[in-house]
């Protein structure tokens, strides 16, 4: 590089661009950016599919029903990814339910399951059974938001749960799950909070804590509450 001339000013080397995506105001640095934007947006997209699914069981309503009364069109519009999990557990739940079954602790049922837990079973559920989302980020997600809004067991309780479903579905273990038609959830009349704050109807088995997997670590059950 040629040195500048005693009269010219130095180049001033040009601030980083930043740039927005989504709701996210970054630099653009590396290609990482998009694939953080997106693992954000994904995050915030569970927790409003979490919201509508968990206020459809609550009043015993399709969730459908509830996702069509959502405003569209606000400061927080139901993005497109948590319409699409409200859809996919409404149209397999049945046989989500039927997994989850299969892979929880002898003497647990769904219906025994916080609401929470029970409905973020169903979800990471259904994109490890049904999209092309990894394994270990639904899992992990839903670890997360059970920590968060559940019990203070949660988070280890469905880590172990999920951890089981992964598994058995790689190995080509749990039972076939179809579409069937929508039905009213079945367990709206039992026990649990009424919103998405802790919720203390049920404790987790201890036979149901294996130790986390690396993908998992961040899901412990001490993380600090909101």
């Amino acid at each position: 590089m040629s040195q500048q001339s005693g009269g010219e000013t130095p180049q001033q080397v040009p601030a980083h661009q930043t740039e927005w995506i989504g709701e996210l105001e970054v630099e653009r640095i590396s290609g990482d950016v998009q694939k953080h934007a997106d693992l954000s947006t994904r995050s915030k997209a569970r927790k409003q599919a979490l919201d509508i699914l968990f206020e459809a069981d609550l009043m015993g309503t399709d969730p459908i029903d509830v996702l069509a009364l959502r405003p569209t069109v606000v400061d927080n519009p139901v993005r497109d990814f948590a319409a699409g999990l409200v859809r996919g557990v409404s149209e397999y739940r049945s046989s989500l339910d039927a997994v989850i079954a299969s892979c929880l602790a002898t003497g647990w049922t769904l219906e025994r399951m916080p609401r929470v837990d029970r409905i973020l079973a169903r979800i990471a559920s259904y994109e490890i059974l049904h999209t092309d989302v990894p394994n270990p980020s639904a899992v992990a997600e839903a670890v997360e938001l059970g920590g968060e809004f559940s019990t203070d067991d949660s988070a280890v309780f469905l880590n172990g749960l999920l951890t089981g479903i992964s598994e058995a579905s790689r190995a080509g273990t749990l039972p076939e799950t179809e579409p069937a038609e929508a039905v009213a959830p079945a367990d709206s009349a039992t026990g649990g909070s009424t919103d998405l704050q802790t919720t203390e109807d049920a404790s987790s088995p201890d036979e149901q804590q294996p130790a986390p997997a690396a993908d998992h670590t961040d899901g412990s059950g001490d993380r600090e509450r909101s």
